[in-house]
């Protein structure tokens, strides 16, 4: 029996992405049909870390949408915070903000984030065809900065964009050398408002690739299934853990819905496996 450690996404500022990431429908220059605003409502994040908590999550990810963190971002990201560390749930908080510098990152930390998600994406040589906008080593030095911090890493990737097996390859193994807590591996999912028109990967085929990335990755941090998973798994969404992954997002994604934590906590439970409690995830930052 595995644990599975499940996470929880709170789009807190949504749709007013000026970057040009192909795969993003949070990118403003796409038009894609999804909701955007400004912020969201304090009380509001709160309810949901709560729900989040309680339906089974160790994490909870404040998301931003935005090349980086300006002062008012800074100043709502920490407020935010504050309130679900207040509150007392027993979710480690995982902030997503995009560029930031050491300075910005140890305020972060201060208001009561534990870890900071800022994924490399694909490999370095593989970015410039996804996005424009940045560069791959903006997102290697905004990693560097979050460690320097004193933040843990949750750090991954998204496969299925055109990119090469050895694109593949490279992205794991930029991934291995941060050492994070959590690489969380989404999976691309076409959407008409986006400029990549793939089909989703095969299920043998991201099963593969699970066990690759465990392979490269090694045994330490945790491999967890994000975006995409329902779409390219389906009903053998449990396979992925006998190919190295040990978490999962739990609930709904930054623009679209994801599986019923309900019915995900039950396809676990029915696998033989379990749901990990805040003392396992505690237990991994003391071992870390």
């Amino acid at each position: 029996m595995q644990k599975i450690f499940l996470c929880a996404i709170s789009n807190i500022a949504s749709g007013s992405c000026n970057e040009d990431c192909a795969f993003c429908a949070q990118s403003a220059r796409y038009n894609a049909d999804i909701s955007r605003y400004k912020s969201k409502p304090v009380a509001e994040i709160v309810d949901e870390a709560r729900k989040a908590a309680a339906a089974g999550a160790v994490g909870f990810c404040l998301v931003t949408a935005g090349r980086g963190v300006t002062d008012l971002i800074l100043e709502y990201v920490c407020e935010a915070a504050r309130a679900v560390k207040k509150a007392d749930l027993g979710v480690k908080i995982i902030a997503c903000n995009g560029d930031a510098t050491r300075e910005q990152l140890a305020e972060i930390k201060k208001a009561g984030a534990d870890l900071y998600n800022h994924n490399l994406e694909t490999s370095e040589r593989f970015f410039p065809r996804i996005c424009a906008t940045h560069l791959w080593t903006d997102r290697v030095r905004t990693n560097e900065n979050a460690l320097s911090a004193g933040l843990a890493l949750v750090l991954g990737g998204i496969i299925g964009l055109g990119e090469t097996n050895e694109d593949r390859e490279d992205l794991f193994k930029a991934i291995a050398k941060f050492k994070p807590m959590s690489a969380p591996l989404n999976f691309y999912i076409k959407n008409p408002a986006l400029p990549i028109d793939l089909e989703p990967l095969g299920i043998d085929e991201a099963l593969f690739w699970v066990k690759r990335m465990r392979e490269i990755l090694g045994e330490a941090p945790r491999i967890m299934l994000a975006g995409g998973k329902e779409q390219v798994f389906g009903d053998r969404l449990m396979d992925a853990i006998a190919a190295g992954a040990n978490a999962m997002v739990v609930g709904n994604y930054l623009t679209t819905l994801g599986m019923d934590s309900g019915d995900l906590r039950d396809m676990i439970f029915r696998a033989g496996h379990g749901v990990a409690a805040p003392e396992d995830c505690a237990m991994m930052f003391a071992a870390n």
